[in-house]
C-alpha cells in the first residue's frame, strides 16, 4: 500500500495531467459531429478487418475439409478405373488398352439439378447426357455410395432411377465381413432405410456390419459403399434374414455423382440375361 501511495505522490502532476486530458477529449469527441463519424469510421473499420481475418479462417478450414473429400474421392475412382477386383499384385499395373486390358470401369462425372425422395418410385436429373458418353443401364454412385441407375438419356441430361424405388431397382449387395450376399430393395417408407434380404439366418451378423455391392452385376464395380446393417429380424414367410441397411449416402442431400460405365457390359448382358430366363423358368 505504501509503494502505491509513493507512485501517486511522485506522479501527482502527470496522472492529473492525463486525466485532464482525457476528460478534454471525451468532451471534444462527444460534442463534436465531426470527430463523433471519424471514430464511428474506424470503428466500423476495425470491425469489418477483425471480421475479414474470421472469414478468411472459416474459409480455410472449408477448404481443408473439401480437400480431404476430394482425396478420398479421387482415391476410390483411381481404384476403380484401374480395376481392383482384377488386381492380383501390390504393384501398380500399366493400362495400354482400357478395353483389351484389365480396366473394367471409367467414370462420367455429373451434378444433380433435380431430385425427389417422397414418391413410391423416385429419379433424378443429371446434368451430362449422350453426348458426355452416358447410356442407359448404367450405374450412378456418389463419393458416399450407390445412388440409382440411368434410365433415359437426351444429349445433355440423363435421367437415372434412384435407390428409393420400389419397382425396378434391385441391387446385388454383400456382407463385407462375411461374404454373403442378398438381393436389395427399398419398401416405400424410410428415405434413409433400404433392406437386404435372401440372407439365411444362420450368418452371423451385428448392427454396423457394413453393405457393399458384389460386383455380380455389369452395373456397379465391385465392393462400391452402399450402407451398413441398421437392424435385422428372421422374415417368418422365407425363413431368412430380413436386414434394415442405412444408407451411406442422404439421397435427399444428393449433389455431386459419377455415372460408371462398364467396359465389358455388352460381354456379360448376354450371360446374365440367359441366367434370367433360366431363373424364371424354374
Amino acid at each position: 500500500m505504501g509503494i502505491l501511495l509513493r507512485f501517486f505522490s511522485k506522479n501527482s502532476l502527470f496522472l492529473f495531467f492525463l486525466f485532464l486530458q482525457i476528460i478534454s477529449l471525451s468532451l471534444m469527441f462527444c460534442m463534436n459531429t465531426m470527430q463523433r463519424s471519424w471514430i464511428a469510421a474506424q470503428s466500423a473499420a476495425f470491425n469489418a478487418w477483425i471480421a475479414g481475418y474470421i472469414d478468411e479462417g472459416a474459409s480455410y478450414l472449408k477448404l481443408k475439409q473439401a480437400n480431404e473429400e476430394l482425396i478420398k474421392q479421387n482415391k476410390e475412382l483411381m481404384e476403380q478405373l484401374y480395376g481392383r477386383e482384377y488386381s492380383s499384385s501390390s504393384k501398380p499395373r500399366v493400362i495400354a488398352d482400357s478395353t483389351q486390358g484389365k480396366q473394367m470401369f471409367t467414370i462420367i462425372d455429373g451434378d444433380v439439378i433435380n431430385n425427389s425422395i417422397n414418391r413410391k418410385n423416385n429419379y433424378f436429373t443429371i446434368n451430362r447426357g449422350s453426348k458426355d458418353g452416358v447410356e442407359d443401364d448404367m450405374g450412378v454412385i456418389s463419393p458416399n455410395g450407390v445412388v440409382g441407375i440411368v434410365v433415359n438419356t437426351t444429349a445433355h441430361y440423363s435421367l437415372a432411377q434412384s435407390v428409393l424405388s420400389v419397382d425396378k431397382i434391385k441391387i446385388n449387395a454383400s456382407l463385407k465381413n462375411s461374404g454373403y450376399f442378398g438381393t436389395l430393395t427399398w419398401n416405400g417408407e424410410d428415405s434413409r432405410l433400404m433392406h437386404l434380404a435372401d440372407i439365411p439366418k444362420y450368418v452371423s451378423l451385428k448392427v454396423g456390419d457394413t453393405v457393399v455391392t458384389d460386383g455380380k452385376s455389369a452395373i456397379f464395380p465391385q465392393g462400391k459403399m452402399i450402407g451398413t446393417v441398421a437392424g435385422f429380424e428372421v422374415d417368418n414367410k422365407t425363413g431368412f434374414w430380413d436386414i434394415s441397411v442405412e444408407l451411406s449416402e442422404k439421397i435427399g442431400k444428393l449433389s455431386k455423382v459419377f455415372i460408371v460405365k462398364n467396359l465389358k457390359r455388352e460381354e456379360m448382358k448376354p450371360i446374365q440375361d440367359s441366367l434370367m430366363k433360366h431363373q424364371k423358368a424354374e
